[in-house]
């Protein structure tokens, strides 16, 4: 049985939000506090995991660089690994290690930015990238096939007499009527 290749997706978290089109509406709001970027935050989650499935392991790196609190603490939500890079160092450097970790062990990975240095640093050698707009677009695209699946049917109940063609229906009366 042929083994099936393992594959990576490392999304450039604050990237995907700062430049990602599905993400406009939610940057907008007037009361751009804490409550609202972990929501942005919790949007991107959702879909990075949506998008990996189960045919992708999920990486999301945000960059603490600047919040010297930051010890680069690393958890998993929803089977997504969520990075903040630690102090003084940038989720640029993170991406490109998990890419190049990847590459060497032959992991098919594919890398989610609009950083044109992480693109051009990261690609080949069996690292694909998207820009953050396609991953939008990637996302509104499986939101679309999402609802259509959870459209609204009117289900009738399917009774016996529903499945079966005019004439037998008549015989089965008059058989039943004989008794």
């Amino acid at each position: 049985m042929a083994r099936k290749r393992r594959k990576m997706v490392i999304v450039d978290g604050y990237n995907v939000l700062r430049s990602g089109s599905r993400y406009v509406h939610m940057r907008q709001l007037p009361d751009y506090t804490h409550d609202t970027f972990n929501r942005v935050r919790e949007a991107l989650i959702s879909d990075v995991a949506s998008f990996a499935g189960s045919e992708y392991e999920a990486v999301i790196v945000f960059d603490a660089a600047d919040n010297s609190e930051s010890a680069g603490k690393t958890e998993k939500i929803s089977g997504v690994r969520i990075m903040f890079s630690p102090f003084g160092s940038s989720a640029d450097k993170i991406i490109e290690k998990l890419a190049h970790d990847a590459r060497e062990k032959r992991i098919e990975t594919l890398v989610v930015t609009s950083d044109a240095t992480i693109q051009d640093t990261v690609f080949g050698g069996g690292v694909d990238r998207m820009s953050a707009n396609g991953f939008s677009l990637e996302m509104d695209s499986l939101s679309e096939e999402a609802a259509l699946d959870k459209e609204v049917t009117v289900k009738r109940k399917a009774t016996v007499q529903d499945r079966i063609d005019k004439d037998t229906l008549a015989k089965l009366k008059a058989l039943r009527d004989r008794m």
